[in-house]
């Protein structure tokens, strides 16, 4: 079965393209790494070239996401395994495979819900360490999708994917890892009447940069839509905000870290509002309501 290093990067639709690269520059604290001209504009958290990438586009919402797998072999692997499965993996041509600056990489489409999974072994490593600036981001952390074919969306990616459940909550919501990845989820999926993305989440080194960050949103009269809180599942403290689209974005700090062996079976949490927040936070009814998928 396939082995995962990490989530590598998730590209988003973007209305009007200027304004959001600003924003996830100055605002979010990405790194810009490179503009390409009628094209994409890829950011860092990391040393990979990029952890973000936006596209122009008519509608706001998730464009595909990027997986990195441990090694050229794993990728061999991945791709076999899934034509066998019958997913058509796609592989990229030169061209933009140079514009990602990826050695090869291919593409499959989910066949429930249509979201487009990219993978890759090899991501060019830029000279200088990912330096913080608004807030000192740790890493790209997790992408949560709303999903109305729950059960088979869970089949699909734990099954076909190999990814590994941690927690759920009720009939609402699972938390999943690409294994062997340790962290509590790298993916989520939310059982809803519509498929959209849910939201994006970098993790931050600190508890202060969470608090840090609230008031520094405010002063940006950015909107936020749910905290500072505590979710119970990961340990994670939160705080979600709008992009200029009002795509639903996090900031969290702490995450439980699974060993690849002997590690604990994934629990059954009451679908209550203190297992969400365990502050007793309520969301904003704007959070995670703009996000097309593909």
């Amino acid at each position: 079965m396939i082995r995962y290093k990490k989530l590598g990067y998730v590209a988003l639709n973007v209305t009007d393209i200027e304004k959001s690269a600003q924003f996830y520059e100055e605002v979010v604290g990405l790194q810009l790494v490179e503009r390409v001209e009628n094209g994409p504009v890829f950011f860092r958290c990391s040393r990979d070239h990029h952890n973000i990438v936006l596209y122009s586009g008519d509608e706001p919402g998730l464009r595909r996401i990027g997986l990195e797998v441990e090694d050229p072999e794993q990728l061999d692997i991945a791709y076999n395994y899934l034509k066998e499965q019958g997913l058509d993996p796609i592989e990229l041509d030169v061209k933009e495979r140079r514009e990602l600056k990826q050695d090869r990489t291919f593409r499959i489409e989910d066949p429930v819900v249509g979201v487009t999974y990219e993978f890759y072994s090899d991501i060019t490593q830029v000279a200088e360490e990912f330096k913080p600036t608004v807030t000192n981001i740790a890493r790209l952390g997790h992408v949560v999708l709303n999903v109305v074919e729950f059960d088979e969306v869970l089949k699909f990616m734990t099954e076909t994917l190999n990814f590994k459940q941690s927690d759920r909550v009720g009939e609402r919501v699972v938390f999943l890892r690409c294994f062997p990845n340790p962290y509590h989820h790298s993916f989520a999926i939310g059982r809803s009447n519509k498929n959209s993305l849910h939201h994006v989440n970098f993790m931050v080194t600190d508890i202060d940069d969470v608090g840090k960050a609230r008031n520094r949103l405010n002063n940006y009269e950015t909107p936020i839509v749910f905290g500072p809180g505590k979710h119970d599942p990961s340990g994670s403290i939160f705080l979600y905000f709008l992009d200029p689209d009002e795509m639903t974005l996090e900031y969290s700090f702490g995450m439980e870290e699974f060993p690849e062996e002997k590690h604990r079976k994934a629990r059954l949490l009451d679908n209550s509002l203190p297992i969400i927040d365990t502050w007793g936070g309520r969301p904003d009814p704007k959070m995670a309501k703009v996000g097309k998928l593909n």
